[in-house]
């Protein structure tokens, strides 16, 4: 999807997709860049500088991003922090579900779907979420193969499956803290949960949206102006009010009432940090075991 907006006299032209998608179009367009800024959630946007398609540049303010956050060699760096999630339909299901366990129960054959890993970025947050929660891949992708009799099958957009929840065509689907909630404002049935083991506690980790300067950008100074505005203190002050996000700029601690809501919604989660060294080294082979797991 392509669309337009306007800020400090700069026309920024933004087109909308799956983060492996974003990338691999920018790979088909390395010898003739049409884009500037290409956003993307880990391990796709690692993925984007593994394969040289971005160029360093620190924005200001990226001083105050933690290191995790951003690249070492300033190639990239969050400007919204996220945290994977789930979704459910609050009215058909009375009681959010709480295990990865319930969602193999017969009531969801067919009510329940994904966005696929290796294409969609919170598609490939489930396998990532999974091999944690279970320990390991071998299990995570046992159970995975379980889940699939319920599936309702591939999809290469998160975003189009939530009013899908919304309406009760799906009960449950994958999302991201910051989209679901910014939906739930017009999406009143759309409840977020965070899926935990059989006797374990609910977990989340972060999903930045991680942003970089394309590698000769045809607008490279408009490309650092928007990188700069992103993540200027006005705009993170913004993120939690305007976008349902977090601020990745250390010193803003935001107060308005979506931050107050998009706290609670974490409290008792626990959230562990993936190993995206190994996740961007090994990403397609995971993906390769979950096609063949599911059948995908």
């Amino acid at each position: 999807m392509t669309s337009g907006i306007r800020f400090d006299s700069v026309t920024v032209e933004y087109v909308e997709g799956g983060s492996g998608e974003m990338v691999q179009r920018a790979v088909r367009e390395k010898s003739n860049p049409q884009a500037d800024v290409l956003v993307t959630l880990p391990p796709f946007v690692q993925q984007a500088d593994g394969k040289g398609l971005l160029q360093k540049y620190r924005p200001k303010g990226a001083e105050l991003v933690s290191g995790a956050d951003k690249a070492a060699d300033g190639t990239w760096t969050s400007v919204v922090n996220n945290y994977f999630a789930f979704v459910y339909n609050k009215k058909e299901l009375k009681q959010a579900p709480t295990t990865w366990d319930e969602l193999l129960d017969g009531k969801y054959e067919n009510k329940l779907q994904y966005s696929t890993p290796g294409v969609v970025g919170d598609g490939t947050a489930v396998l990532i979420k999974a091999i944690h929660d279970f320990g390991g891949k071998d299990a995570a992708l046992a159970y995975l193969k379980d889940l699939q009799s319920n599936n309702v099958g591939p999809s290469a957009s998160t975003g189009k499956l939530v009013p899908k929840v919304d309406k009760g065509e799906l009960l449950v689907a994958n999302g991201d803290v910051q989209m679901n909630h910014a939906q739930s404002k017009t999406m009143p049935d759309l409840g977020i949960w965070f899926p935990a083991k059989q006797g374990g506690k609910p977990t989340t980790f972060a999903l930045p949206y991680a942003a970089g300067l394309v590698a000769k950008a045809p607008h490279s100074e408009n490309g650092r102006k928007l990188l700069d505005h992103l993540l200027s203190r006005t705009a993170q002050q913004q993120v939690s009010e305007i976008g349902g996000g977090f601020s990745t700029r250390t010193d803003v601690k935001a107060v308005d009432a979506n931050a107050v809501a998009l706290t609670k919604l974490t409290d008792g989660v626990e959230i562990f940090s993936p190993d995206w060294n190994d996740i961007d080294e090994n990403l397609t082979s995971y993906v390769e075991d979950w096609k063949s797991a599911t059948g995908s």
